[in-house]
């Protein structure tokens, strides 16, 4: 990855993208994205889609969304401290004690999680969110009520670092990642050229409800759609492969395999895999994704869909960590494989 390229990844994992509120980290997607697109598109939810050859009838959907779990203030008691419900899946053992930056109407502000000292008793057992707090230096409610209002959000106060030159660790790499990941592959593809038409969306709301991708694919009608997102890797202590899997970091891309997803548009991209001698992984989703993908694939008369994933240590806790190696793979096998397509591929399992 060239440094200007991740210069633009990292400033996606500065940029605090709390599920509802990812406007800042659109713009600067759009200003990036606008500079190699033929036609970047907004929509309500709050998408942002650039897109190549736009007349093509043959349209592929890529969705990476940008949006990161986050804390929603539900009460301000009168000593100030602000008290919190979850936006997407917090983990309470993950946020004790920690920064986070509130992302107040009037300010942004840092606060710390409180805990009860293990001198004074310590945290009880079966403890939830309803237990904690965030401590802003506010002294009474009224003066935190000058900065903060019921509904302001509030995320980890963490920063990217590389480690090792091998690895990424960072808040909220689920999914930032991926709406860098579509940004890059829509680049690529726009150097390299491309028969079909491709639309790379940076959606919303994936942690909460998935309603970005719904608004995405409803608005295109693709003829197909890969949701690219992160899932559990199960390479470090205490994970039971036996039940979770076992995927690793720099083992290569993720396809998804089980009913909601494409059996063809796997074959497509086992088939780039192969040109490029790179190594594949497989998770099961024998129901359904839990990602944007089970939203595109029911719009309009039914999307097919498949699901491409980076592997992820640490999903939702306050510093995930992926592979600068395994993100890298994904943009040149979904590069591959989009370059590859002339347009007449048919996606119905019962035809050759």
């Amino acid at each position: 990855m060239d440094f200007a390229n991740k210069g633009f990844l990292m400033d996606l994992l500065t940029t605090p993208s709390p599920s509802s509120n990812e406007m800042e980290i659109q713009k600067k997607w759009m200003n990036y994205v606008s500079d190699f697109a033929d036609e970047i598109r907004t929509d309500t939810a709050g998408n942002v889609i650039g897109i190549l050859n736009p007349d093509a009838d043959f349209k592929v959907l890529l969705a990476g969304h940008c949006d990161e779990i986050a804390l929603i203030i539900n009460r301000i008691d009168d000593n100030g401290f602000l008290h919190f419900e979850k936006m997407g899946g917090i983990n309470p053992k993950a946020a004790v004690g920690m920064r986070v930056t509130v992302l107040g109407y009037q300010n942004t502000m840092t606060g710390v999680i409180g805990v009860n000292a293990q001198h004074h008793g310590g945290i009880k057992d079966g403890f939830d969110l309803g237990d904690l707090f965030i401590d802003v230096g506010c002294k009474t409610k009224e003066e935190a009520a000058r900065f903060v209002q019921i509904g302001d959000l509030a995320v980890y106060k963490t920063e990217p670092e590389i480690l090792m030159n091998r690895y990424l660790a960072g808040r909220g790499l689920d999914n930032r990642t991926g709406s860098f990941l579509v940004a890059e592959v829509l680049r690529l593809l726009k150097e390299k050229g491309v028969q079909v038409g491709v639309y790379a969306a940076s959606t919303v709301n994936e942690e909460t409800n998935m309603g970005g991708a719904y608004f995405a694919a409803a608005g295109i009608m693709p003829t197909m759609a890969l949701a690219c997102d992160v899932t559990f890797a199960t390479d470090y202590p205490g994970v039971d492969k036996n039940k979770h899997g076992d995927v690793k970091l720099e083992a290569g891309p993720v396809l998804a395999k089980g009913a909601p997803i494409n059996i063809k548009i796997n074959r497509l991209l086992e088939k780039a895999a192969e040109k490029l001698d790179m190594q594949l992984q497989y998770e099961l989703t024998p129901r359904v994704t839990g990602t944007d993908a089970d939203k595109m694939r029911y719009t309009g008369r039914g999307v097919p869909v498949a699901l491409v994933s980076l592997p992820l240590r640490y999903m939702h806790s306050p510093v995930e960590t992926v592979s600068l190696k395994d993100l890298e793979d994904e943009i040149e096998l979904l590069v591959t494989m989009i370059s590859d397509l002339t347009g007449t591929e048919s996606l119905k399992p019962l035809e050759d």
